[in-house]
């Protein structure tokens, strides 16, 4: 088994008497979503309320997230009060009652969580600065945030429809010896390029939404292709996305593998107060419909 530690720190908030509790704080962090909320009660003591939702990483291959939550007193009204975590449930819900003193506290709160992956976790990046060094196969020069990365004409040219014009006789970067690309960034581009070249890495469920959308832009079809024989046969991102993917990036095979799922109108409910579902395109949607009358 392996894992993946997960850190994060809050910023000081205010902590008031109150019936209910009120919002504190919200975010998502490395695939944890979490919400923060609290009141101070009649006795005095701090109530907390945490909402923890690591539904993204149970989806790239976690089954277990163990660690700790620390709160602490600025006013040192109590010493840090660490509260320990171990969940297999995707949305775990964490209380406490602390302190006793006044009707308003100053605290903040952390976390340092270890996601436990039932499989093999998302491979190490490799070193795109390598990749991207000076040797006698290379013969331009892109400029991405003041990188230069050496890269052959051809083969970009083969891969991608985007570079293949570019390079053409017909524009002056054909002729360039620098090129500076821009709305990129030198990671982004690294992870594309990383698919095909020099050693292709395989995606997974933490990279190709990104693959999807660089693969799009400059329109490399084989990226797209492998993207989707990995959600085909590999992945385990949660449907509403699987399908909105499929739906995005034009693949046909997804798009139809997820279709002939949509068999329960709980499954059609769920998907319809999905964040995915107002994005999917109107051709889409007429297919899923056209499922579910299958079932009247």
């Amino acid at each position: 088994m392996t894992t993946k530690v997960i850190t994060y720190k809050s910023g000081q908030k205010t902590v008031n008497s109150g019936t209910t509790a009120i919002l504190l704080e919200s975010g998502q962090k490395d695939g944890i979503k979490y919400t923060w909320s609290a009141h101070v009660d009649t006795s005095y003591r701090a109530n907390f309320t945490w909402n923890i939702d690591w539904e993204d990483l149970r989806n790239q291959g976690v089954n277990r997230l163990v660690g700790h939550l620390i709160v602490n007193s600025v006013s040192r009204f109590w010493n840090p009060v660490k509260i320990d975590i171990d969940c297999t449930n995707s949305n775990q819900t964490v209380f406490a009652m602390i302190g006793n003193n006044t009707t308003a506290y100053n605290v903040t709160f952390e976390y340092n969580l270890t996601a436990h992956y039932a499989g093999s976790p998302p491979p190490e990046k490799i070193s795109y600065d390598k990749m991207f060094a000076p040797s006698d196969k290379t013969d331009v020069v892109l400029i991405i945030e003041g990188k230069k990365l050496h890269v052959n004409k051809m083969f970009l040219s083969i891969h991608s429809d985007y570079f293949s014009t570019l390079f053409s006789s017909n524009f002056k970067e054909g002729q360039m010896k620098e090129i500076e690309l821009k709305e990129v960034s030198y990671n982004d581009f690294g992870l594309l390029c990383s698919s095909f070249y020099p050693n292709p890495q395989f995606p997974n469920d933490q990279t190709v939404e990104k693959l999807l959308e660089m693969a799009s832009r400059s329109q490399v079809s084989s990226v797209i292709g492998i993207v989707e024989y990995h959600l085909l046969n590999n992945s385990r991102i949660g449907y509403e996305k699987m399908l909105w993917l499929a739906d995005e990036y034009v693949m046909p095979n997804l798009l139809k593998k997820c279709i002939s799922q949509m068999d329960t109108s709980e499954k059609a409910r769920k998907l319809k107060k999905s964040p995915e579902f107002e994005k999917l395109s109107v051709n889409t949607r007429s297919l899923i419909l056209g499922r579910l009358l299958e079932f009247i």
